[in-house]
């Protein structure tokens, strides 16, 4: 720092800084004489920028002090910081030299007071109010009798051993517990990410999905509560699918979390008796069902066998019912043979009489009637149509039949050329062709001989020639001899024994 006072020039009388010398000499002053301080005002205009840095203003009536937490620090702030709201800021005066300003880096902000805590509650409160977070008809129903219940709650406290021991006496459920911080920085965001978790879970999976959330706290001062009055944990809660209880602090003690959830409970316990029913209550009462069902069983089948008796009692006897019938029966069976008998008579006198009206003469005027009606008709039925119509399918039939022995002839000599070149080459296959050309077949009865053993065994032998067979008998076959030099004297033309 001695190089900054060195004597001045002759003729002035102060030294020269140059604009970095003297930006840093600021700086290093202000962070120097103030270190690490505490400013209570209240918050003027507040922006995040998009790097994520957080720049906003702390005034009183007099004067303005620029504020700046960089994006690293603000998971760490217990309250963020709102327009309007009046808090208590932590951390270093420093001066940023390009643009000859000082601003205050803050790593901490807490709201000054309890009045400006409820004040921000409110303000916070008619904002979800506005967006119908609180409307009754988002509330979905408890289930009467869940599988699985999900706690958000500390693992460490006495909450956790509350819930847990007042359902093991009403009933027994499957718990999931989601450990959380529930006061401090850390409550909020932990709060909302294990809300949102749950939600997450499958349906059936390895880690089931719940059918009911508890959140709970035990009682403490708005400040320890501070956490569940949060934005993000109200929106949390009202984005919830699952059904959602709010059991945060003592039942005077209100929350942001109780306007949104599905039920607010007074306490932990009392959040535990409201996710499920008495489990001895609910068998006494099924049993008491029971005994009413069957006792009205009863009665109903008590009831309707006497209303069965009391009519039974009110209908005739089946003889009273049949008396006037069988009677009625009776006089007409005595009736009917005489009806009948004058009927026959009425219908013999009415055919008598239609007999005697049919004369001869009228009987010959209706059928000469009748064939002058048929002559007319007959006149008046044209048969030219009919004649062009036969004549014409005589026409097509004529025509068909030709076809008809066109295609005939045509089918029979493709089979006749088909038959003969079949025959064509059964003979170039049979073995006559062969016979012709000097060979012979040598049998044994049905067996054909192939070798000189087997012929020399044979008794008679059969050879067939290409004109003919010649049988030979037992002895005529002679074992060969060797062969002479010249032909045999006698029959020079002949063929000779075989063997």
């Amino acid at each position: 720092m001695s190089d900054l006072f060195d004597d001045p020039q002759p003729g002035q009388n102060a030294p020269e800084f140059t604009v970095s010398e003297i930006s840093g000499e600021v700086k290093r002053t202000l962070e120097g004489s103030f270190g690490r301080i505490r400013v209570r005002g209240e918050v003027g205009r507040v922006f995040k920028a998009r790097s994520g840095h957080l720049y906003y203003d702390i005034k009183d009536d007099r004067s303005v002090l620029a504020c700046t937490t960089w994006k690293g620090q603000i998971s760490g702030l217990s309250v963020v910081p709102e327009e309007g709201l009046e808090v208590v800021v932590t951390g270093r005066l420093t001066a940023f030299g390009a643009q000859s300003k000082y601003n205050m880096n803050v790593d901490e902000v807490a709201v000054a007071g309890q009045g400006a805590l409820m004040a921000l509650l409110e303000k916070r409160k008619k904002q979800l109010e506005a967006e119908g977070l609180f409307a009754p008809e988002r509330k979905k129903p408890l289930p009467y009798l869940p599988q699985i219940i999900g706690v958000v709650t500390s693992p460490s406290g006495a909450v956790i051993r509350d819930i847990l021991h007042r359902l093991r006496d009403r009933f027994p459920r499957k718990v999931l517990v989601w450990p959380v911080a529930v006061q401090g920085q850390n409550c909020a965001p932990e709060v909302a990410r294990a809300i949102e978790g749950f939600n997450r879970l499958t349906p059936g999976g390895a880690l089931p999905r719940p059918d009911l959330i508890i959140v709970a706290r035990g009682g403490g001062s708005i400040e320890d509560l501070w956490g569940f009055n949060e934005e993000i944990v109200a929106r949390a809660a009202a984005a919830s699918q699952i059904p959602l209880i709010s059991a945060v602090g003592h039942e005077t003690d209100t929350t942001l979390i109780d306007f949104v959830s599905d039920r607010r409970a007074p306490t932990p316990t009392a959040a535990a008796e409201l996710a499920v029913p008495v489990r001895l209550e609910l068998m006494a009462w099924s049993e008491n069902q029971g005994a009413r069902l069957t006792r009205a069983a009863g009665q109903a089948v008590q009831l309707r066998r006497q209303r069965l008796n009391d009519l039974a009692r009110a209908l005739p006897k089946p003889d009273t019912l049949l008396e006037t019938p069988r009677q009625r029966l009776d006089r007409i069976s005595d009736r009917l043979p005489g009806a009948l008998i004058s009927g026959v008579q009425r219908r013999r006198v009415h055919l008598s009489e239609t007999a005697a009206s049919l004369r001869p003469a009228t009987l010959r005027q209706l059928v000469e009637g009748r064939r002058n009606r048929l002559q007319n008709l007959s006149s008046r039925l044209s048969l030219r149509p009919i004649q062009r119509e036969v004549a014409a399918q005589k026409d097509a039939l004529a025509r068909l039949a030709q076809r008809l022995g066109a295609a005939q002839a045509a089918r029979i000599d493709r089979q006749r050329q088909a038959l003969t070149a079949a025959g064509r080459q059964l003979e170039i296959l049979s073995y006559k062709a062969t016979l012709e050309r000097g060979y012979a077949v040598v049998r044994s009865g049905e067996e054909i001989l192939t070798t000189r053993a087997a012929a020399a065994k044979a008794g008679a032998l059969q050879i067939e020639f290409a004109d003919g067979t010649l049988d030979l008998e037992g002895g005529a076959a002679q074992a060969p001899q060797k062969a002479a030099p010249n032909p045999p004297a006698e029959g020079g033309g002949g063929q000779g024994s075989l063997f």
